[in-house]
C-alpha cells in the first residue's frame, strides 16, 4: 500500500520538476534528490507491502512501510501547497496587484525559506528511511512465494465437505458433459470468478467425477508462485502418482524447464489426460505450461480456475476454450448453505424458526459468497442455537471479519487479488471503496474521479478517459469490480465492489489514512471524505487545515451555509467536490479559491446560477451540471482551458414527452471556442442570432467525443454541419430542433467515421443519405422525424447497428423490414407511430432481435405474422395499444395468440392521464379484467 503512495508521489514530482523548473531555484537539487531516493526505495515496496500484509509478527517491516507512506503524503502536500502559493501570486493583476507584489517580495522570501526548510526536512526523512532499510537488512527477493512458516489460507479449499456443495449442481452437470464428451481436440475449461466464489470446490467435484475416464490425471495448485520449474515437476509427479508409478529418476534435480517439458510431452503423447491448474494468476503460466501438454486429439482436457478473465482469453490463442463464469449464490441458496454449515452436527440440519430471520440477514451480508458463508456458518456452529450470539454476530459482522481469527482467512484470501494488482490499478481500485457499501457507482463518474485524482497515466495513443475505461475493464476481468448494469449496446454503465471486497477496501483505506467515513471523528490527514447529514454539521463548525482531496456527498437532506467558507479556507488542496443531489440553490464566490479543484459536480442539485469566480478554477477537468437548474454558463468559463467534460441540462418533469423536456444551457460562442480541451459537451443551445459565428467557434473543438445540441433552427443547420466536419473523433451526437415541427437541415453534413451513437430530434423530409456511411453506428434514435418515404431502409445495411428507436419518427401506413436486413439489431422500438397500420417482417430479417417495443399505434390491426420466426426474441412489449388489439393475443381465446406464444416475456402497458403506468404480463388475470371492464 505504500507502493501506491510512493509511485503517485514520484509521478507528481516528475511533473512538478518539468513544469516548475524556473520556480525551484532554491530547492531544485533537494527535490531531485528526494525523487532519486524514492525511486530506489520503490523497488522494494511491492514485496514490502505484501510481506507487511501477510506476516502478522513482522513489526519492523510494517513500521518501515508506514513511515514511507507518511513521508510520501507529506511530500505530496508540500508540492501542492507550493503550487497553490505560486498560483495565487500569478493570478493578481492591476494596481492592487502591484501593491500586493511589493508585499509579496517580503513574504515570498519568507515563504521560500519555509518551503526550503520543509523540503530539506523531508529529504532527511527519506534518506533516513533508506538507511533504516539497510540497517535492518530489509530485503525482499522471494516475490510471489510464501514466507517460511507462513501457511497459505487457500490450502484447505481443496478439501470440501458435501454440505458445502450448494448451487453448483447445474454447472457441474453441464461441465461434466463437456469434459467427458465434446471435441476430440485438447480443450480448456476455464472456471472464472472472484476469490471465494467456489472455483476450487467446483473444480474438485468435476475432477473427482471424471478422472476415472482418463488414462492419467493430475491436480496442480499454481497460486502466485513464479517457479515454473517446480510446477512442471509437480505435474509430472502427480501424473505418475495417479497411475501408482514411480516418478522419473532424479526428477527433483532437474532445473531446466525445457527438459521437464520434453519429459512431460513424451509421457502424455499417446494418453488421454486431464489436468487441473488451480488458482492461475497470469497469462505467462499458460504460455509455458501449454507446451508440456501435447495436442494428440485423444479428447484431453485441462481445467483452469482463475480470478482473471484475461487468463482464460489468453488460452484461446493456442487451444479450444470454454469459459464458465461462476455466479454468486442467490439469497435462498446462501441461507441454505449457512444453515447446513451452522447446523452440520444436527441430524436434521434445519434452522429453527427463531433463527430464520437472523440467518437471512447474515446470508444477505455475505452477498452470495460461499467462502464467507461457510466460514461464518462454521463459527456459528460453535454458538449452538443461542439467539443472543447470532444477533451479536449479525450486528457486528464487519468487525468480526477483521478481528475474529476464525474469519481472518476470508479477508486474507480476498486481499490476494488486491496485492496482485500493479500500483496504478491498486490506487484506482482503492477509490471504489470510497463509495458506500452496496452502492451502485456510475462508470463515467468513477473514471472522471480517477482522472481528477491523478490516478490515470497519460497515454499518447488514448485519451485519459479511454485509458481509465481500460483500467476499469482490467478490474472487471480480474473479478474485483462487478458490473451492475450494461446498456443495450453492451457498455458497462454502473458497477460496485462485492460487499466483502468493499470491507477489504475500507480496511486498507483506513490503514492508509485515506478515508474519512461518516462514523469516525474528523481527521485532517484523510484524503477522501464522505459527507452525510451528520458530517456536514461537523464540517461547518471545524477550523484547521485539511489535506483532503475528495469530498463526496451522499443523501444530504440539508446543507449549512458556513460549509462553503470552511471549504475555501480549510480545504485548499481539494481536487474533487461532489455535491450531487445536494439541497442548495446557489454556489458562492468562495468556490473560486479552490485552485486545485479538478472535479465539480452539481448534478441534480437546485443550483440556478454559477458564480463568476468559477473562471478561477484553472485546473478544472469536469463540470457536471446535469439535472441542475443552471440555464446559462458565465463568460468567465472561457478561462478553464483544461476543461474536458461539460455536461449541463435541466429536465422539465411536467412535460416529459416533448422535444424540450431536456433543456440545454446558453453559452457564448467565443466562450466555447476557448475550451479547446473539451471532449464532451452537452447540451448547449445553438445560438440562432449569430449562427455562423457560433458554428465557427464550435468547430475549434476538435477533440470532442460527444456533442449535444439543442434548439437548432433550420437556417443554422449548415453552420452546425460545417462545425461537425472538423470533429474527427466524435462518437456520440445528439441534435434537437427548437420545436417538434422544425425541419433539421443536415444534408450537408460530412459525419466523422467513428460515430457510434446518433439521436436526431425534429422533422426530417427524409433520412439523410450520409447515415448509410456510418459503419460504426451501434445506436440510432429518430424522434419527431415523421419520415413518410422508404428512406429508413438504408439503416438495414449498417453492419454494427444494435439499437433502433423510432419515436413519432415514421408517418407511413406500412413499415417493412426487408428480407435479410438488420442482421445485428438486438433492440427495436416503434413508439407513437400513429398512422401505422401494418408491420411486415421479411424472411431472414432481424435474426438477432431480442427486444421489440410497439405502441401506441391505434391503427395497427394485428401482430406481425412472422414475429414468431424471430428466434432470439425474448421480450415483446406493447404500450397503450387499443384493447381490441390486446384481446387478440390473450391465451386460449385470442386469434393471434399463436404468433406470440413462443416468446418468453410478453408485456402490455397502459398509462393513464396522470402518467401512472400499469403493467401486465400475458396470462395475468388482471389483464383480462382490465380489457373487459366497461
Amino acid at each position: 500500500m505504500a507502493e501506491v503512495a510512493v509511485n503517485l508521489v514520484l509521478e507528481k514530482l516528475i511533473s512538478f520538476l518539468n513544469e516548475e523548473m524556473q520556480l525551484l531555484r532554491d530547492f531544485h537539487t533537494e527535490v531531485v534528490d528526494i525523487k532519486l531516493e524514492l525511486h530506489f526505495i520503490s523497488s522494494f515496496l511491492r514485496d514490502a507491502d505484501a510481506r507487511a500484509a501477510t506476516q502478522e509478527n513482522n513489526e519492523c517491516v510494517k513500521t518501515w512501510v508506514r513511515n514511507i507512506r507518511e513521508v510520501a503524503y507529506s511530500i505530496e502536500d508540500v508540492v501542492d501547497e507550493y503550487m497553490l502559493y505560486v498560483a495565487k501570486h500569478r493570478d493578481d493583476h492591476g494596481f492592487l496587484a502591484f501593491l500586493k507584489k511589493i508585499a509579496g517580495y517580503i513574504w515570498s522570501f519568507k515563504g521560500n525559506r519555509e518551503m526550503v526548510s520543509k523540503i530539506q526536512e523531508l529529504n532527511r526523512s527519506v534518506h533516513e528511511i533508506g538507511n533504516k532499510r539497510r540497517r535492518l537488512d530489509i530485503n525482499f527477493t522471494d516475490r510471489g512465494g510464501s514466507s517460511r512458516g507462513h501457511v497459505d489460507p487457500r490450502a484447505g479449499l481443496y478439501f470440501v465437505e458435501k454440505d458445502a456443495l450448494v448451487g453448483i449442481e447445474s454447472s457441474r452437470d453441464e461441465l461434466v458433459g463437456r469434459l467427458n464428451g465434446g471435441e476430440s481436440m485438447r480443450t480448456v475449461i476455464a472456471l472464472v470468478g472472484m476469490g471465494g466464489l467456489g472455483k476450487t470446490t467446483l473444480a474438485k467435484k468435476l475432477y473427482d467425477d471424471i478422472k476415472v475416464h482418463f488414462d492419467c490425471y493430475a491436480w496442480v495448485t499454481v497460486s502466485q508462485s513464479n517457479d515454473m520449474v517446480e510446477r512442471l515437476r509437480t505435474m509430472i509427479r502427480r501424473f505418475h502418482e495417479a497411475k501408482k508409478e514411480l516418478p522419473p529418476d532424479r526428477i527433483n534435480d532437474v532445473t531446466d524447464a525445457e527438459e521437464l517439458i520434453s519429459k512431460c510431452r513424451e509421457y502424455l503423447q499417446y494418453k488421454r489426460y486431464v489436468v487441473v491448474f488451480d488458482d492461475v494468476w497470469d497469462e505467462q503460466f499458460w504460455q509455458v505450461i501449454q507446451s508440456a501438454l501435447p495436442e494428440n486429439n485423444n479428447g484431453s482436457r485441462i481445467i483452469i480456475t482463475t480470478r482473471s478473465l484475461g487468463v482464460a482469453e489468453f488460452c484461446k490463442q493456442s487451444c479450444l476454450v470454454h469459459v464458465h463464469k461462476l455466479q454468486h449464490l442467490s439469497l435462498q441458496m446462501a441461507q441454505d448453505l449457512l444453515c447446513r454449515t451452522a447446523f452440520r452436527f444436527d441430524q436434521q440440519k434445519d434452522c429453527p424458526d427463531n433463527l430464520k430471520c437472523l440467518s437471512f440477514d447474515i446470508a444477505r451480508k455475505c452477498d452470495g459468497l460461499p467462502l464467507a458463508i461457510i466460514a461464518i456458518g462454521g463459527l456459528l456452529s460453535s454458538k449452538g442455537k443461542d439467539v443472543f450470539e447470532w444477533t451479536r454476530l449479525c450486528d457486528d459482522l464487519s468487525k468480526q471479519m477483521k478481528s475474529n481469527p476464525h474469519l481472518a482467512h476470508v479477508k486474507t484470501i480476498l486481499s490476494f487479488s488486491y496485492q496482485d494488482l500493479p500500483h496504478h490499478l491498486k490506487s484506482c481500485f482503492l477509490y471504489v471503496g470510497v463509495f458506500p457499501r452496496s452502492h451502485h457507482i456510475r462508470v463515467k463518474k468513477l473514471i472522471r474521479l480517477w482522472i481528477a485524482e491523478g490516478l490515470v497515466k497519460e497515454n499518447q495513443e488514448m485519451t485519459l478517459e479511454e485509458t481509465a475505461n481500460a483500467y476499469l475493464t482490467r478490474l472487471i476481468n480480474r473479478s474485483l469490480v462487478q458490473v451492475e448494469w450494461i446498456d443495450s449496446t453492451g457498455k458497462a454503465r454502473s458497477c460496485r465492489a462485492h460487499d466483502l471486497i468493499h470491507e477489504v477496501l475500507l480496511s486498507k483505506l483506513e490503514e492508509l489514512n485515506l478515508i474519512q467515513s461518516p462514523q469516525a471523528s474528523c481527521n485532517s490527514g484523510a484524503r477522501y471524505l464522505w459527507i452525510d447529514n451528520n458530517r456536514v454539521c461537523d464540517l461547518s463548525r471545524r477550523n484547521g487545515n485539511f489535506q483532503t482531496h475528495s469530498i463526496i456527498c451522499f443523501k444530504l437532506q440539508q446543507l449549512h451555509e458556513p460549509i462553503f467558507e470552511r471549504l475555501s479556507s480549510n480545504f485548499e488542496l481539494l481536487r474533487e467536490l461532489d455535491f450531487e443531489n445536494a439541497p442548495f440553490e446557489y454556489l458562492p464566490e468562495e468556490i473560486g479559491n479552490l485552485w486545485h479543484l479538478r472535479y465539480l459536480s452539481l448534478r441534480d442539485s437546485k443550483v440556478k446560477m454559477l458564480p463568476k469566480s468559477i473562471g478561477k478554477l484553472h485546473n478544472l477537468l469536469t463540470l457536471d451540471l446535469k439535472g441542475s437548474f443552471v440555464a446559462e454558463i458565465p463568460d468567465e468559463v472561457r478561462n478553464l482551458c483544461k476543461l474536458q467534460y461539460l455536461g449541463a441540462y435541466s429536465v422539465d418533469y411536467d412535460n416529459p414527452y416533448t422535444i424540450n423536456s431536456d433543456q440545454g444551457v446558453r453559452i457564448g460562442g467565443s466562450v466555447i471556442g476557448s475550451l479547446g480541451s473539451l471532449e464532451k459537451l452537452y447540451y448547449v443551445d445553438f445560438q440562432s442570432q449569430n449562427g455562423e459565428h457560433f458554428g465557427r467557434e464550435l468547430r475549434r473543438l476538435k477533440r470532442l467525443r460527444k456533442l449535444g445540441i439543442t434548439k437548432l433552427k433550420s437556417d443554422c443547420g449548415e453552420a452546425l454541419c460545417g462545425a461537425i466536419k472538423q470533429m474527427y473523433h466524435l462518437h456520440a451526437l445528439r441534435i434537437s430542433a427548437v420545436k417538434e415541427d422544425e425541419v433539421l437541415e443536415l444534408e450537408s453534413m460530412s459525419p466523422p467515421p467513428s460515430l457510434q451513437r446518433l439521436r436526431l430530434q425534429g422533422r426530417l423530409v427524409k433520412l439523410p443519405g450520409w447515415i448509410s456511411e456510418l459503419e460504426n453506428l451501434v445506436k440510432i434514435s429518430l424522434h419527431w422525424s415523421r419520415i413518410s418515404d422508404d428512406s429508413l431502409k438504408i439503416l438495414g445495411d449498417l453492419p454494427k447497428l444494435i439499437e433502433f428507436w423510432l419515436y413519432e419518427g415514421y408517418n407511413g401506413v406500412e413499415l417493412q423490414f426487408e428480407q435479410g436486413k438488420f442482421q445485428k439489431l438486438k433492440h427495436l422500438a416503434l413508439r407513437r407511430l400513429y398512422k401505422l397500420e401494418k408491420v411486415v417482417i421479411g424472411r431472414g430479417c432481424l435474426p438477432s432481435l431480442e427486444t421489440l417495443g410497439i405502441g401506441p399505434s391505434p391503427l395497427l390491426q394485428e401482430v406481425p405474422t412472422n414475429i414468431g420466426n424471430l428466434e432470439c426474441l425474448k421480450n415483446l412489449e406493447f404500450h397503450n395499444m387499443p384493447k381490441e388489439f390486446a384481446k387478440k393475443i390473450l391465451p386460449s381465446e385470442g386469434p393471434d395468440y399463436w404468433k406470440v406464444k413462443g416468446i418468453s416475456n410478453v408485456g402490455i402497458h397502459y398509462t393513464d392521464r396522470r402518467l401512472c403506468c400499469e403493467s401486465y404480463k400475458l396470462g395475468d388475470f388482471r389483464l383480462r379484467q382490465y380489457l373487459y371492464q366497461t
